[in-house]
């Protein structure tokens, strides 16, 4: 049954449902709500929620709950998860899996608490030191933030790998209709035979990211690669709306790609072919679905995003060798200020197609 919730209070139930029973957080709009309802929820479920002093304690909270085998998550906001990224990246050395929210909010700094975009590179690039990656997913509903979240603690469990939910401010508060799935029971989950659990039968089990053999840690890093690579090959997700005849295409995620499905509308309306590409896995970035338009009929494509060009960059990416070779530009907001349908639409209608963001 669907009940209308706050993406904020729907990604917090989702963890739940998904087995989540750990969650280490510190408070910063536009996410508080998401702490807010797992101190309360998660003692109904026996489970455990703790306010950190900090962000960087909260991350390491999730990286020792994590790695004795409890499914854990954090949530934050930019400058929150800025601080996390340390922790980060010792958790992805370490393969422990676990769940990270970013609500983002404006920046750079302590910017605005107004949706944005403008942690893309941060998220799909590995924010922190070191050769890693997260599986990152950008709902643009509050229905996907559930189904995404909850999927995000099995995939993360499969790779022993962090996985990141990348909404913003508005996804984060704004009311929707969702129906959480049915909460999983947690006896029939694989076990960890890798958790330092303390109940091992006398064998150790260590967790950590450091390696004094350059021999062994370039084969760890090899093996994070190879399992970045099998993410590439079954775990890429990606939407194409009115794509099949298009010859302009938008390219938006999150919150900024259901605009862009209005601006579509609008285009066709007045006899523009547009279409839009939604990537929902922005890491691995769906590269060659974004191809395959280039290769049929789309000659133009436009980055939709509240960056500063950011979403761009992966746009090019996946088109610099197809056999068209279409025009890519850009349309862009900041500041957490957000583009209409309207906007959008007159954009495509003039003809110019700007290759930055600056107006």
């Amino acid at each position: 049954m669907k009940k209308l919730m706050k993406g904020n209070e729907a990604v917090a139930e989702a963890a739940i449902a998904a087995g989540c029973r750990c969650f280490f957080g510190y408070p910063i709009t536009p996410q508080n709500e998401v702490p807010e309802y797992m101190s309360w929820r998660l003692k109904e479920v026996g489970g455990s929620f703790v306010q950190a002093e900090s962000e960087v304690s909260a991350i390491n909270m999730v990286y020792g709950a994590a790695g004795a085998g409890v499914r854990s998550m954090t949530s934050s906001s930019s400058p929150g998860i800025s601080l996390k990224q340390e922790g980060i990246s010792y958790i992805a050395g370490a393969q422990v899996p676990c769940v990270i929210v970013n609500m983002m909010r404006a920046g750079p700094g302590l910017g605005g608490i107004q949706p944005s975009q403008s942690d893309y590179f941060q998220a799909t690039k590995g924010g922190g030191h070191g050769d890693y990656h997260m599986l990152v997913y950008a709902p643009s509903s509050v229905q996907e933030a559930v189904d995404l979240t909850y999927k995000a603690f099995f995939r993360a469990d499969y790779y022993r790998t962090p996985v990141m939910i990348l909404g913003d401010g508005m996804l984060g508060q704004m009311m929707e209709p969702a129906e959480i799935p049915e909460a999983v029971d947690l006896s029939s989950l694989e076990p960890k035979p890798w958790a330092a659990s303390g109940n091992n039968g006398g064998t150790q089990r260590v967790i950590n990211s450091i390696y004094m053999s350059p021999d062994a840690l370039e084969e760890h890093n090899a093996m994070l690669t190879r399992r970045y690579e099998e993410m590439a090959k079954v775990d890429v997700m990606s939407e194409s709306y009115r794509t099949d005849d298009a010859e302009v295409v938008l390219v938006a995620y999150g919150i900024v790609a259901r605009i862009c499905k209005a601006a579509v509308d609008m285009l066709r309306e007045s006899g523009v072919k547009a279409g839009l590409f939604r990537p929902v896995t922005v890491y691995p970035f769906p590269y060659e679905e974004i191809k395959k338009l280039a290769d049929g009929k789309a000659r133009k494509f436009i980055s939709v995003e509240l960056s500063c060009g950011q979403l761009i960059e992966d746009v090019k990416l996946g088109l610099y060798d197809s056999k068209n070779r279409p025009e890519v530009g850009i349309f862009a907001r900041v500041g957490g200020n957000v583009m209409s349908p309207e906007e959008i639409a007159d954009y495509v209608k003039s003809g110019r197609l700007s290759k930055s963001w600056i107006k």
